[in-house]
């Protein structure tokens, strides 16, 4: 069994904390540890650490590699540039079948939060399970707690088969994220589950179903496959990174096959996608407010605030976002901070890339 951890996303929601150079999943903004060190910690119990393998972005792939040093330095895959979901899974997936071409492959996000580590271990080690039975694309959809629009949805269909802990679903439709009417509807029908962007397969099911569906990139992926393990490799890498086109796993495959299959999972998952959601899962002071570093405030509520060295005081707000990065400042109303990325996009726009 391998794991595969994307580690290429940029965090925009999380800037000015989440940079180009330090992203979202370097930042130890859930606890004392980086994300992705939370989320490589947490699989070992199903996953040799020499089975676990990170698709980084050239960009921070020096700092990757310094945060998992216990890991092996060529298991750290370098994609020259982002081309989505789809090119970093099947490029991973060429180094896996290299090693062995029956192994099981089970790919995760690098920035999640998972408060019940055993249950997720528990359906892991389920939906392998199955996927190791039969030619199955497996994905994990999560228990909603609430109407959520910043989330794609999985339809549930009927039972395909039961394990001891868990009942997997045949997949009846993947929605796109909803308005909040149609997200209500969702939550109330409840054969509806938040789409985790977390899949197991056999490698070789994953391999076939990008042949089928996405025959370009499969054509590609052959091409980088005959340069791995020599001097050529790098240079292959970037060429075939050069044209080939930015596409999801999900829209690419798992929208479109037949043979897609759903374990649900309720362990506190949360993808800690923007400041308000990390205000949501963190611990909160008597006045709802979440604070790290040196704060002093009145009359504050419901707010959060990072610092760095300099004094923040604040009197008299309520539903805010603060950080101070030494170099910036972030104000933000705190149901607005969805549009951080934006703001992101006006500092590419003004060439203001010292900030990024």
């Amino acid at each position: 069994m391998y794991a595969v951890i994307m580690a290429g996303g940029k965090g925009t929601r999380f800037w000015p904390l989440s940079r180009e150079k330090k992203p979202k999943h370097l930042l130890s903004i859930t606890g004392e540890k980086s994300i992705i060190k939370y989320t490589v910690e947490r699989i070992i119990p199903l996953v040799p650490k020499d089975n676990i393998m990170i698709v980084a972005g050239e960009s921070h792939a020096d700092e990757i590699k310094k945060e998992l040093g216990n890991l092996p330095e060529e298991n750290i895959l370098i994609e020259p540039t982002g081309r989505n979901t789809a090119p970093c899974i099947g490029l991973a997936a060429l180094h896996i079948r290299k090693k062995n071409p029956d192994a099981v492959m089970v790919v995760l996000p690098s920035d999640h939060l998972i408060g019940d580590e055993n249950t997720f271990i528990s359906v892991l080690s389920d939906a392998a399970d199955i996927a190791k039975r039969g030619d199955h694309l497996v994905t994990i959809g999560i228990q909603p707690t609430k109407p959520e629009t910043g989330y794609g949805y999985i339809e549930r269909g009927n039972a395909f088969d039961t394990t001891e802990n868990s009942t997997i679903y045949d997949v009846r439709s993947f929605r796109e994220k909803p308005d909040f009417a149609t997200a209500e509807t969702f939550f109330k029908d409840g054969g509806f589950y938040w789409n985790s962007g977390m899949f197991i397969w056999k490698v070789s099911t994953l391999l076939e179903s990008i042949e089928k569906f996405l025959p370009d990139l499969y054509k590609d992926l052959l091409t980088i496959e005959k340069s791995l393990g020599t001097d050529r490799e790098s240079e292959v890498v970037a060429q075939v990174y050069g044209h080939i086109d930015s596409i999801s796993i999900d829209y690419g495959i798992m929208e479109r096959a037949k043979n897609v299959l759903m374990i649900p999972g309720d362990f506190a998952w949360s993808d800690v996608g923007s400041w308000d959601v990390l205000w949501e899962v963190l611990e909160k002071d008597e006045n709802g407010n979440v604070v790290k570093g040196t704060v002093l405030s009145i009359d504050t509520a419901d707010s959060l605030v990072f610092g760095s060295d300099k004094l923040i005081t604040l009197v008299g707000v309520k539903d805010l976002i603060v950080v101070e990065t030494g170099d910036t400042l972030l104000i933000c109303d705190k149901n607005a901070s969805q549009d951080v990325k934006k703001l992101v996009e006006k500092l590419e726009k003004e060439n203001m890339k010292e900030y990024l």
